[in-house]
Parts: C-alpha cells; structure tokens; sequence
C-alpha cells in the first residue's frame, strides 16, 4: 500500500533510461502488466480469481483463516517515502493514514517522480482507499496516474462477494471499462496490510490472502524471517523482516509465476505502530527500493 506507487515509479524510471537508449525497442518489449505487478508488490500482498461454477483451486485450502487479530489499531500518521534503486532516487510519495468520523480506515497517498527521472517519465500519481474498522475488509478504492500523455483512473468497489472494478483512459466516460470478479474474502492493497499488521507476526509465521489491488489477481505468501534493527532515513527501529512471494492466478485458477516480480523483503517497525520501514523488491531489472524518510502523528507537536 505505502510501496505501491513508488514501485511503479521505479518500473517507469528504468524503463525510461532503456527507452532512451532504444526507445522502439522497449515499446516493443514493455509489458503494461509490469506496472500493474510492481503495484502489487508495494503495496504489500496477494491475489486470486475463482469464475462462478469452477470447482475451488487445490491453493485455496492453505489461505490464512483466521479473523483480524488484537494488535491495538493504528494511529492517524503522516509519512513521507522515497524510490529509487541502486542508491539513486527517482521518486517520492507522501502517505496520510487516518480513521473518519463514520468508522473506516482511510489512506490517501500521492507520488510522483522527480528530479532527472521526471524529465524522462514524468509520472503523478494519487490513491484512496476505504477500510472497515472491524473487519478490515475494503469499502473501495480510487487510483489515477497522470502520465505526460495519458490519464488513468481505476476504481473499485468491493462487497462481501468481490470487486467491480471501473478503469478509465481519459477525460470521457464512454472510455469506462468495468471488470466484475467474485472472491469471497478479497482483500485490497490497504485493507491486506491492515489484516496482515493486525496478526502475531511471530517468527517463521506465514500468511496466505488473496488480494486484487488493481487490475489482476494474485496469491500472496507472507512469511516472518525475524526479527532485528533496521536503519532508514526516518531513523533506527526495532523492525520485524518480511518475506514476501506472489504468484498470478491464472484464467483456470492456476498458479502462475510473475514474470516481473521475484520477491520482495520488507522491514516494518516492531512497536505498536508497525510501519513500513524499507522494502527491497527483486525484480526483472534488479533490486529496486522504497524507504520511510519522515513520519509524524497527527496528534504530535509539530
């Protein structure tokens, strides 16, 4: 969820450099999946897809049963994180997570690129999403990219028997494509963070979810390798270490490897808090990253 827009930032950065080298060359072999991949991976989770009348996947019975857990909720906060990969920055995002006066879970985020890389692929990018409080299932979700030449804008809208999605290309309705998919329990990018802060987290614990965070659809292992200090921008925390796979579920419900994405390890803040710290993304180009530089609770003194 934090990660989301930042590893999409990277996709687009270092297909920009690419391109600049050879642009015809990377028209010809950019994927679009690939942006909607690395989407998944920041944000944090899994995905899958199950058609009316298809018998369930054989996967389907190592899911993660259990209820939302008792770890205390998290506080209003305010963060700021940067992208980039091999040290070198190419975008930032800013995170605002609060509870509203109805009882939902709010995160609005924004990110754009910057600097040099913004002059190759400019990119801004917003996001919203509604969680409920209780359960900590979604409510829905609205994602745009802003593109030099291109707009987008992906809606959700979730019940208790999956998702309509509605994407948008340009200013005109009549672009509106919309998607049912049917999964009892599905989560989205911020609700399955939510889920997965709210667990034990105890080591060597592994969780299984389905989430759909924009476009597609994939199972997500979580696995919690331990637990140890990690240094960011924003200072040194105890951190829980993360371990986490993705695999696409195809139109049979098989599982399928991402052709993109390898796996990912992720620090977040071992406190009551439990924050994303760093996330470091293997890739098909390399290691990309996305690490907290500020972070401020609403209710702190400025």
């Amino acid at each position: 969820m934090f990660f989301a827009y930042g590893l999409k930032i990277c996709d687009y950065v270092l297909g920009g450099f690419g391109a600049n080298v050879n642009s015809k060359e990377y028209k010809r072999t950019r994927s679009p999946g690939c942006k909607t991949a690395l989407i998944c991976l920041i944000a944090f989770l899994p995905l899958a897809f199950v058609g009316i009348g298809q018998a369930a996947p054989s996967w389907e019975s190592t899911l993660t049963k259990d209820p939302p857990g008792n770890f205390p909720e998290l506080r209003p906060v305010r963060a700021t994180y940067h992208f980039g990969w091999s040290g070198f920055t190419a975008g930032t995002g800013d995170t605002h997570f609060s509870k509203t006066a109805d009882k939902y879970f709010q995160l609005e985020a924004a990110g754009r690129t910057i600097g040099l890389v913004r002059a190759l692929w400019k990119l801004d990018a917003s996001y919203r999403g509604l969680a409920d409080a209780e359960t900590l299932r979604p409510i829905e979700s609205k994602q745009t990219e802003i593109y030099r030449k291109k707009k987008l804008i992906t809606d959700l809208t979730f019940t208790n028997s999956g998702v309509t999605r509605a994407r948008t290309e340009g200013a005109s309705a009549e672009a509106t494509k919309t998607k049912p998919f049917n999964w009892v329990g599905l989560f989205d990018l911020h609700s399955a963070l939510l889920y997965l802060r709210s667990q034990p987290l105890n080591d060597r614990s592994v969780y299984r979810i389905v989430v759909y965070p924009a476009t597609s659809a994939y199972l997500t292992t979580v696995t919690v390798l331990g637990h140890e200090r990690a240094s960011v921008r924003a200072g040194t925390y105890n951190a829980i270490k993360i371990d986490l796979q993705l695999k696409r579920i195809g139109k049979n419900l098989e599982l399928e490897p991402h052709r993109k994405f390898r796996r990912a390890t992720i620090w977040i803040s071992d406190d009551a808090n439990r924050i994303p710290l760093r996330i470091e993304a293997q890739i098909f180009v390399g290691t990309v990253f996305a690490e907290l530089q500020t972070v401020r609770f609403d209710q702190d003194k400025t």
